[in-house]
């Protein structure tokens, strides 16, 4: 892992972290030798099961009523 000093790291900023995007290399910024932050690239392509289908399913009829008659079921007989 590459270090910076803050100094350094203030003064080219925008390179260095298009550098870790682009490598996907962490680097750590350091004051006076001592590591004070870290830069890491960021999880692309992370799925998350919200949402996932957002835009996929497309509801038809009633939802909320049941697909058979309540009478029907022979648990409900009883």
């Amino acid at each position: 892992m590459k270090r910076y000093p803050a100094g350094e790291f203030k003064t080219h900023c925008l390179r260095l972290m298009e550098q870790v995007r682009k490598h996907r290399e962490p680097l750590e910024i350091t004051r006076k030798g001592t590591p004070i932050a870290r830069l890491v690239p960021v999880d692309e392509g992370r799925n998350d099961i919200f949402g996932c289908l957002e835009g996929e399913l497309v509801v038809t009829g009633d939802v909320v009523s049941p697909v058979v008659a309540l009478g029907a079921w022979e648990a409900l007989k009883k």
